[in-house]
Formats: C-alpha cells, sequence, structure tokens
C-alpha cells in the first residue's frame, strides 16, 4: 500500500536551495529531506559518542591528578 502524500509550502529560494542539493536530477525533494534528517541524526550520534569519549577521558585525567590547577581557574 503506498503512503498519502501532503502538498506543504516552500519559499522559492528553499527549493533551489533544495535543487542544489540532489544527488542526481531524479531525485526528488522527499528523497532530500528524508537524507537531511538522517544525516542528522547520525551527526547527533556521533556527537553524543564523541562527547561521552572524551567526558570519559576526562575524568580519568582528573581522577590521576592532570589538569588539577583548573579547578581554581
Amino acid at each position: 500500500m503506498e503512503e498519502e502524500v501532503t502538498t506543504i509550502q516552500l519559499k522559492i529560494s528553499v527549493v533551489q536551495t533544495l535543487k542544489n542539493f540532489k544527488k542526481y536530477s531524479g531525485e526528488i525533494y522527499n528523497e532530500i529531506i528524508l537524507r537531511f534528517i538522517t544525516e542528522a541524526k547520525e551527526a547527533e550520534e556521533l556527537g553524543v559518542f564523541v562527547q561521552k569519549a572524551q567526558e570519559t577521558k576526562m575524568k580519568e585525567l582528573w581522577s590521576e591528578g592532570y589538569y588539577s590547577g583548573w579547578k581554581n581557574a
């Protein structure tokens, strides 16, 4: 069963910008927007992963006495 579609309003400038992001000539705006959503989610997940790794390493360094001067900063 095919998904229902809707009509949305976009400014002409947004449509022109979306056209610049096409990977191939037949790519439809729905595909471009879904790609953006997927890439944003992946970037967010990567950012969280990196942040957690940095927090873990900083806690390790602080517990070993490194950066002790930062406590008074």
